[in-house]
């Protein structure tokens, strides 16, 4: 018989993602709608140990939706995949009478999730929370589209004094493990050349390239995603100095720019959507799945296979990179 759920908890946990606010809102609203209870829970899974929760009600979630970060605050926590943190969580939930959980991360967050099912039944519904758009299961991410129009808007200014002073530029923006945000980034702001994580780096190949941009007079732009097997911006450009003296290449590293700023009216969308989905998904008796927009239908993945499995590159947009240059 399908357990009765009464009272939902939603946290936010890993790295911040635009748009996070406007699905919290959407998990409160539709919670509310079936008069169900909301609690937050402060500071991710490190809250959810030490028992730092909140009620969320309709003024909570009022004119959020347009704003960055999250109001329930995030941390990347190691000490909750112990049995003693895990076990200091559970008795804050039971206490508290959670009966179901929406959590809105990454792949951390989601192996969290994955691991603490092992021991207790409380069931976790994931929303893919991260600007890397790396997660198997979805199309998009909550957060990477805002991030590639800010990405977008930096590289934009940074060609134009490029362009004016003939010069070379090295972009570096994130993307430790993956190189979606470079990739998309890099061919929407006409980037003569893109690093990333998952190809690997000749920088021969570079040098002649720049070589012949240099005695064109051309001004150059190479996105560098920060994972890039080479090494960062700086490394990468300061191989390049040595092999052309005199060169005049700057370094821009874009940093966590990247992260904040108000959610496009996609991620907003899209937030809404996972939101409203998580909450039902509970309600409907589902557990261990991670939502998400495939060919603009939502669907649902389990949280093992979320975090087994990792979302490839798009091979033609690979491919476009050297026919660009």
């Amino acid at each position: 018989m399908k357990k009765v759920l009464k009272k939902i908890a939603v946290f936010t946990s890993g790295g911040d993602a635009p748009g996070m606010n406007a699905c919290i809102r959407a998990i409160v609203r539709t919670a509310l709608w079936y008069k169900k209870e909301v609690v937050g829970i402060i500071h991710g899974y490190d809250g959810m140990m030490k028992g730092e929760f909140i009620t969320l009600d309709s003024k909570t979630a009022s004119n959020i939706i347009q704003r960055g970060g999250t109001i329930l605050k995030t941390a990347r926590s190691k000490a909750f995949m112990t049995r003693k943190g895990m076990n200091a969580a559970y008795t804050h939930l039971k206490k508290n009478k959670i009966d179901g959980i929406v959590a809105i991360g990454g792949d951390g967050t989601f192996r969290g999730a994955v691991e603490f099912n092992k021991l207790f039944d409380i069931p976790f519904i994931g929303i893919p929370g991260t600007i890397d758009n790396d997660l198997f299961g979805t199309d998009y991410t909550l957060g990477f589209d805002t991030a590639i129009n800010t990405t977008l808007q930096a590289i934009d200014k940074v060609k134009d004094t490029a362009s004016a002073h003939d010069r070379l530029f090295f972009i570096e923006v994130m993307g430790r493990d993956t190189g979606y945000i470079a990739l998309w980034t890099g061919i929407a702001g006409g980037a003569e050349e893109i690093l990333l994580p998952e190809t690997k780096t000749d920088i021969n190949k570079l040098v002649k390239l720049l070589r012949e941009r240099k005695a064109n007079n051309k001004s150059t732009i190479v996105i560098v995603a920060e994972g890039d097997e080479a090494g960062g911006a700086l490394i990468i450009a300061k191989k390049v100095k040595e092999k052309i003296p005199g060169y005049d290449a700057r370094v821009t590293i874009l940093g966590h720019i990247q992260r904040g700023g108000n959610p496009t009216c996609f991620d907003r969308i899209l937030a809404t959507r996972f939101g409203v989905s998580a909450v039902e998904a509970l309600l409907n008796g589902e557990s261990n799945k991670m939502t998400g927009v495939i060919n603009n239908k939502i669907t649902f993945t389990s949280l093992d296979n979320a975090v087994k499995e990792h979302a490839p590159l798009d091979k033609d947009l690979v491919r476009y990179v050297k026919m660009l240059q």
